[in-house]
């Protein structure tokens, strides 16, 4: 038989909308152009001390390059891996919240203009331990940020310093980085590399409800890094019982995951859960793609989500709609980092949370 055969008689065209094929292919198209953040993991000596340094605790589950300047790579590591990275941050009258300037690979790096990189040190249990008691600060809470699809370990690594810095709350920084392979076309890759990430960001939880110095713990995940969290804190919910109450505050920013999913995680996550707040935008184009490998399906972040309202209201869930903040890109996936109304929101949530008396319970010390 010719290997067409099995293909005569059918119309192919019901498979695949060729509508659906143009707006795929412009949209990766318009992924495939966008500028990457040239790599520079290998820490800077600076002629003299900057104004400003943001110190964090990076967690991954990538597997260590022999680059320097690259630092961790997008394949996946057999262990998680832990180390401190400091990062100098420009000055405030150099750039505007939610930018951050790429120099050129010929361009000299300016620390009143752009983040970099100026120490890199691997950590072990007694260095975290000594890191949260220098950094914890006065309301002894934690900041983790888990990043989402077509990130390298510097933009991760750079972009939540952005974060961090333009907040201006009193919180520790903890960043978990996955094995993205920062390509737009390895999108199943990366999928499959949250799925494997599960055992290092359900590790960085544990560890940071059983540290002493901490009281509570604000997670914010974007796009895939959504999906990952919430079956960390599945994990952790059906392994303990439920979540513990250090864990306050959960934001999802343009959350990949399917709508019919997040309905089941939260059924296993069981009632007492995290308060629960998701960042939507009808304009965000890279979900128009995940919608389109998932079978048509709404995803989280990329859905009207007042459609929805009633369910949401009914399981606490907050939600904001971002479909007219604006990012940098072509995409309208990054609003929640660089638009500057979008980290005064979240800024404004932050600075407001606290542990509520319904949730505190004294079998939460996991």
């Amino acid at each position: 038989m010719h290997r067409f055969a099995v293909f005569r008689g059918l119309d192919v065209s019901r498979l695949i909308a060729p509508r659906s094929v143009v707006v795929l292919t412009v949209i990766l198209s318009m992924l495939t152009s966008c500028a990457r953040w040239p790599s520079q993991m290998q820490p800077i000596v600076l002629p003299q001390a900057p104004q400003e340094t943001l110190s964090m605790v990076v967690a991954t589950t990538r597997a260590k390059s022999d680059d320097p300047k690259i630092g961790y790579s997008g394949e996946r590591g057999s262990e998680l891996s832990i180390e401190n990275v400091v990062v100098s941050v420009p000055v405030s009258a150099a750039r505007k919240p939610g930018e951050v300037d790429l120099p050129s690979r010929f361009e000299k790096l300016d620390p009143d203009k752009a983040f970099l990189v100026t120490k890199t040190q691997p950590m072990n249990e007694a260095s975290i331990h000594g890191w949260y008691k220098d950094f914890i600060g006065p309301k002894r809470r934690v900041l983790i940020f888990v990043h989402g699809f077509n990130y390298s370990y510097y933009e991760s690594v750079i972009r939540f310093a952005q974060i961090a810095s333009d907040l201006r709350v009193d919180v520790a920084p903890v960043l978990f980085s996955w094995p993205s392979r920062a390509n737009p076309l390895d999108y199943p890759y990366d999928r499959e590399s949250v799925t494997y990430s599960r055992f290092g960001l359900d590790t960085v939880l544990e560890k940071t409800i059983n540290e002493p110095d901490v009281s509570e713990v604000t997670i914010l995940a974007h796009s895939m890094g959504s999906w990952l969290t919430m079956e960390s804190l599945r994990d952790i919910a059906m392994k303990h019982g439920s979540v513990s109450s250090k864990i306050s505050d959960v934001i999802l920013a343009a959350p990949d995951i399917d709508i019919d999913v997040f309905r089941r995680q939260l059924v296993e996550l069981g009632a007492k859960r995290p308060r629960i707040t998701i960042f939507s935008s009808q304009e965000d184009k890279a979900l128009k793609i995940s919608r389109f490998f998932a079978g048509d399906v709404d995803r989280l972040g990329g859905s009207d989500l007042r459609a929805y309202r009633k369910e949401l209201e009914a399981e606490k869930i907050n939600f904001i709609d971002a479909t007219d903040f604006r990012d940098s890109g072509a995409l309208g996936h990054n609003a929640f980092a660089e638009s500057s109304e979008m980290l005064h929101i979240l800024a404004k949530q932050l600075s407001t949370q606290s542990l509520t008396a319904s949730r505190k319970s004294q079998d939460d010390t996991q």
